[in-house]
């Protein structure tokens, strides 16, 4: 088997699932760097932030305009437009926000600009690392659920009812899912990283250890200025 593992942003860093030979692993890590220097050439990663950004047209990135079609009616307002390059580089929110509607003609959200760091963080690390384009995937935790569950979930990640119906579906693709995500609750939940982000990432590591199953969104992904692809993964039923 090869190396599956699924990031997602938190607030000390990145939280991560690593598989490996059927054995799992979980932790934050400070970078990106951290996780996925020396992964094996034929390893899978997938995270939840944007990779491949547009620096000019008045249009979103397919992608994200697809994740939410799919999302509809209930689950859509989850995927956020991804940020210009140039709004990353901003000193501050209103400038970044500023930026990015000159360029893309539409304004930033808080949100957005809220993880830009972490966007900026990946996106110069994939640039400067090339082969890590074939391993490093973008996935929406929302889609990728959408995906094993054959429909968008009919809850919030951040009430109860939505984590009961999550975890019902990972208990139906990997009997293990509760005992990994039970754990790294009682290591790191609620301090390093939140429940939900643990959720998330085991979910985008489910995900990475089945790449024959995964879709692509959209199905011949365009290419940014610098050469990265816009797309997402998620793994169908």
């Amino acid at each position: 088997m090869t190396v599956a593992i699924g990031i997602d942003a938190c607030k000390d860093g990145w939280f991560y699932f690593r598989f490996e030979d059927g054995v799992g692993t979980f932790g934050v890590a400070p970078t990106i760097a951290a996780i996925l220097d020396g992964m094996p050439f034929d390893g899978r990663a997938l995270i939840d932030i944007p990779i491949g950004l547009k620096e000019r047209g008045k249009t979103e990135r397919e992608c994200d305009l697809l994740a939410r079609d799919l999302l509809r009616p209930r689950r859509h307002s989850s995927v956020f437009p991804a940020p210009c390059r140039q709004a990353l580089k901003q000193k501050d929110y209103a400038a970044a926000k500023d930026k990015n509607r000159k360029v893309t003609g539409r304004s930033l959200s808080r949100q957005t600009w809220g993880i830009a760091p972490k966007i900026l963080e990946v996106d110069e690390y994939v640039r400067a690392n090339p082969p890590v384009s074939d391993s490093l995937f973008e996935a929406h935790p929302e889609v990728v659920f959408c995906g094993l569950a054959g429909g968008p979930m009919s809850a919030s990640k951040n009430t109860r009812d939505g984590f009961t119906e999550r975890m019902t579906i990972l208990r139906i693709f990997d009997p293990d899912a509760e005992t990994y995500i039970s754990s790294a609750f009682l290591a790191y939940g609620g301090y390093e990283a939140s429940r939900d982000v643990i959720v998330d990432a085991y979910a985008l590591a489910l995900c990475a250890k089945h790449p024959g199953r995964w879709r692509l969104l959209p199905d011949e992904p365009p290419k940014d200025p610098r050469g990265l692809p816009m797309r997402m993964v998620y793994m169908a039923r």
